[in-house]
């Protein structure tokens, strides 16, 4: 097998140090972006303060639309989109609540926008800091949904979205997720590339998908023309709403195929890739227990599990790199021969379980034997994921996996009483 080559080795690209949000930022100045609508919120501010920066100095070409709420950001970029542009916008937390009708809208009419999640805690309380209920909240909104682990994933990721959500196969909205404070605000060394292998990458300015239409008996492109004129968001009854609906399940169906796909594109181009870019595990092929983890506690997680493995223990990771959709197949592949499971969710679901867990459940479910499975609740508004909470909970499933049985399927790591 030859060697890889890959195109621009790490001595070539241009080593900058910031902070994730100045990532997003600098990815998004890159992408040859047509429209930026946005409104401020924390963590996410330093996106849109950063890129209306690169705007006043003349650094793109992009219309930035400063709007007065979330919902008209969104509706900013559903129009934008519609007409053909390369939209982005940014959100956080409430912003996202507030935005959440458009957010269903944007999917439903295959529109390849891109958003950055700086993911924060919803209310009540009120709390600025890192957890995944916003996420969680959009899970069923149809977006592709991507979770990055450090800052310089947070860069590949946004420039990669714009590829994933822009393929023919795919024409679906992308929400990369970053954690709120913990990679939104924390300075990293990164490699960038330069601006002209970023513009060859996404194959320039957006190239518009065509379809076909009966009325007009030929393939026009999917946008909103004067000289073709098409609807969109039309009144849609049982007549074939229901059909609709299932066609965003079916591309839904490409999207994992696509994602591996940039993923290796980006490591030919970079030498770096993120596992095969729908999920990174490590050390789960002998594994007895593995944890599941999405986002930056996975790197506090996979540290620990290093120091198991290099006593000889056999504990795994599976980071969860594409949440939706969500990745069954291969997370019943992964787990199916281990011991235990230990679900970990940055999101709490009174009176049930969380987002994560129920899903990774539902993976395992068709198993003949199933492995011992717990849900850990961790990380809410904030609170920060030490090395010693993680040994704590290894160390309670390995008792689990002693005794055969979990006494409590839900736990709560970290939490004081």
């Amino acid at each position: 097998m030859s060697k890889l080559v890959v195109k621009y080795p790490v001595h070539t690209q241009e080593i900058l140090n910031v902070n994730g949000d100045e990532a997003v930022a600098y990815a998004v100045k890159q992408s040859l972006v047509d429209v930026v609508s946005a409104y401020p919120i924390t963590p996410q501010t330093i996106i849109v303060e950063k890129f209306s920066e690169f705007v006043a100095d003349g650094l793109v070409h992009t219309e930035f639309i400063p709007v007065e709420s979330e919902h008209s950001a969104m509706s900013a970029c559903v129009g934008a989109a519609a007409a053909g542009a390369r939209a982005f916008t940014a959100t956080s937390s409430q912003g996202l609540a507030l935005m959440v009708e458009i957010v269903y809208i944007a999917s439903a009419l295959r529109l390849p926008i891109v958003m950055a999640v700086a993911n924060r805690a919803l209310s009540a309380p009120i709390n600025i800091h890192n957890d995944h209920s916003d996420a969680y909240l959009m899970r069923d909104a149809g977006w592709v949904q991507l979770f990055t682990e450090n800052v310089q994933e947070t860069y590949d990721t946004t420039i990669q979205a714009f590829k994933i959500a822009e393929d023919e196969r795919v024409l679906l909205p992308v929400a990369v997720n970053l954690d709120g404070f913990f990679l939104s605000h924390t300075l990293e060394n990164i490699r960038v590339l330069p601006d002209n292998a970023v513009a060859e990458f996404l194959g320039g300015y957006r190239k518009v998908a065509k379809l076909r239409v009966d009325y007009f008996d030929e393939e026009v492109p999917h946008m909103l023309n004067p000289a073709r004129p098409l609807t969109f968001g039309s009144l849609d009854l049982y007549d074939f709403y229901f059909e609709h609906k299932v066609q965003q399940v079916e591309a839904m169906k490409n999207v994992p195929g696509v994602v591996r796909e940039v993923n290796e594109k980006w490591y030919e181009l970079t030498g770096r890739r993120y596992g095969d870019g729908v999920i990174d595990a490590y050390g789960v092929e002998d594994a007895d227990i593995v944890v599941v983890a999405m986002g930056s506690g996975a790197g506090t997680v996979r540290s620990v599990v290093k120091k198991y493995r290099e006593k000889g223990e056999k504990v795994g990771l599976v980071r969860i790199r594409m949440f939706r959709p969500f990745p069954f197949d291969e997370v019943r592949s992964l787990l199916k021969d281990v011991k235990a499971v230990a679900v970990m969710d940055k999101g709490i679901g009174p009176g049930s379980f969380g987002a994560l867990y129920q899903d990774v459940v539902s993976s395992l479910y068709d198993l003949g034997s199933h492995p011992l499975t717990v849900d850990y609740v961790y990380g809410l508004g904030g609170r920060d994921l030490t090395p010693d909470l993680v040994v704590k909970m290894i160390e309670q499933v390995k008792e689990d996996v002693k005794t055969g049985q979990v006494k409590e399927k839900i736990r709560y790591l970290g939490v004081r009483g």
